[in-house]
């Protein structure tokens, strides 16, 4: 993979009646938030409405910004098959816009994207949103928690393409690091 000195990130976190995006760029390292916010389709009364808007909306915010790659929350196992569908049917249509527009797509799922946020695998949405305020230094009170879970999302993806894009060493665990970072050791 080549090294980016700048590139975008579209960050999807799927629904059937909201769904969360956000879109950051990445300069050399510093996370930029550039569009961030939810497509709402409660008034939408037919499932296939929901998912033309789904796949429209992204449609146009792929267009605009034109994202180097959209990171998508996947579904989480729940007791309810009905609602696990309807979000697959969304995820499914939010990955056929990236995919129709020549724009690759990751899957994380919600404990990857907590743990690469905030540290913990079990934080709430609200010390998720804490968490980017602080790594974005800006206040997302005016987002709903669908939008800024699309934000994690979109910064996990960033972590996770952070080595490999500005030629990071990966390290195996803690001990491996230390050992090739010795002035970090305390």
């Amino acid at each position: 993979m080549k090294k980016l000195d700048k590139y975008k990130i579209l960050g999807v976190d799927p629904g059937t009646n909201l769904l969360g995006y956000a879109v950051i760029e990445v300069v050399q390292r510093k996370i930029i938030l550039v569009e961030m916010g939810v497509v709402t389709m409660r008034k939408l009364s037919s499932p296939a409405e929901k998912l033309k808007k789904i796949f429209e909306s992204l449609e146009r915010i792929i267009k605009s910004h034109r994202p180097y790659e959209m990171a998508i929350e996947a579904p989480f196992y729940g007791k309810n098959v009905q609602s696990m569908l309807k979000l697959g049917r969304a995820q499914g249509v939010a990955i056929a816009a990236a995919m129709v527009n020549e724009v690759s797509v990751k899957e994380y799922a919600p404990k990857k994207i907590k743990q690469s946020v905030t540290g913990k695998g079990s934080a709430s949405k609200e010390q998720v949103a804490a968490m980017l305020e602080n790594i974005l230094n800006i206040k997302l009170d005016d987002y709903g928690l669908d939008a800024t879970d699309a934000l994690a999302t979109a910064v996990c993806h960033h972590f996770q393409l952070g080595s490999l894009l500005s030629g990071q060493k990966r390290y195996k665990d803690w001990s491996s690091y230390i050992d090739q970072n010795p002035s970090r050791k305390g």
